[in-house]
């Protein structure tokens, strides 16, 4: 089984990716999915994560099956 990873907005831009998928085993917190997908890339300071469409820290633990986005803030008006 493996993780959904999916990055959104100018993050996307940024890492040259939208949506890719890790085994499973490769990763056991969110900051291990975006260096899986990164390769190098520091996570910019204003990024958000979420976890299966939850918010959530970068040291939360993955799963297999799990969906990890990532994106800059959202504001609305």
């Amino acid at each position: 089984m493996s993780i959904r990873i999916r990055f959104f907005a100018s993050l996307a831009d940024r890492v040259g990716i939208r949506e890719t998928t890790v085994a499973g085993d490769e990763v056991k917190t969110a900051k291990d999915a975006w260096n899986a997908c990164v390769d190098g890339m520091e996570i910019p300071g204003n990024a958000r994560v979420a976890i299966n469409q939850q918010y959530a820290d970068f040291t939360d633990p993955v799963k297999q099956g799990d969906e990890v986005a990532f994106f800059p803030p959202v504001t609305g008006g």
